[in-house]
């Protein structure tokens, strides 16, 4: 009887010939992220904000589901964007996180003196192209500028808006890095708060293209000093006399998909496998 049993028990556990298991389940790979630091802005509504606690289950969110969702055959995260609602200050649509260090508030940022370091690996799963047959273009990361109470009502300000200092785009499998620069270098402490003070300096490429595969991207900053490092090999920094005077603002990263047209039928599709933020 003993011998019986045991031969039945071992009869319901599936045995290849070689004595493994073959009825394990592979779980599904996801992306490496911690999104309770972050919150979404998608192309819809006026536009559509998902936050903390709600963001932490966005697989399972039909709002977000459409473009924002994980790829389990690659352990990525999707962002799906394409023309549609925009901000404020733009006329561009997006599906991008924003950094809040208090989940949930768009406050406390930090600023340039504080430092701040962010690192993605991401890809561009699909872009569309434009009549020419050239790559449409879409910003995958950036810092923008934030003004603090005190500054928005000395210069009469609706909002808290400032201009973004870093922009990190990918450009017909190129990646392409903006920063702004003062438009005037003796611009007044009350002027310099404006919008208009600054304008974007001449964009860095990198020499190496990334195309369509996996690439990291990291941002390091410091008091007066930017730098912006892609596959840890290749680097540019700025500083000098505008990285200084950044320093009056508030700051906070952002990542994701930017799209940078309105074209009928554009679209993009960035994947982000991890992404890490400390201050």
């Amino acid at each position: 009887m003993f011998l019986r049993n045991l031969m039945f028990l071992i009869y319901l556990i599936p045995f290849n010939i070689l004595g493994q298991n073959i009825n394990t389940t592979t779980p599904p790979k996801l992306p490496s992220i911690d999104f309770k630091h972050w919150k979404v802005t998608l192309p819809i509504g006026a536009p559509l904000e998902v936050g903390y606690p709600d963001i932490m289950n966005y697989g399972n969110n039909e709002l977000l589901r459409k473009y924002m969702y994980n790829d389990s055959s690659d352990g990525s995260v999707v962002f799906y964007a394409f023309p549609g609602a925009t901000t404020s200050n733009t006329s561009h649509s997006r599906t991008e996180l924003r950094e809040q260090m208090d989940p949930g508030q768009n406050t406390p940022n930090w600023t340039f003196a504080q430092g701040g370091r962010m690192k993605g690996t991401l890809a561009m799963g699909a872009i569309s192209k434009d009549s020419k047959g050239d790559y449409h273009k879409t910003i995958i990361m950036q810092i923008h500028g934030r003004l603090t109470e005190a500054q928005r009502i000395l210069i009469g300000q609706k909002d808290n808006n400032a201009p973004p200092v870093l922009k990190i785009s990918w450009e017909d499998g190129k990646v392409f890095v903006r920063t702004k620069i003062l438009k005037d270098t003796n611009v007044s402490d009350k002027a310099i708060l404006m919008v208009d003070a600054w304008k974007d300096d001449t964009p860095y490429v990198f020499k190496q293209s990334v195309g369509l595969d996996k690439f990291t991207l990291e941002v390091k900053v410091s008091d007066g000093r930017l730098e912006v490092i892609l596959n840890n090999n290749e680097s540019v920094v700025f500083g000098g006399y505008h990285k200084q005077k950044w320093g009056i603002f508030e700051n906070y990263f952002k990542a994701g998909n930017y799209l940078q047209t309105n074209d009928a039928g554009a679209f993009a599709k960035v994947k982000y496998y991890a992404l890490e933020v400390s201050h």
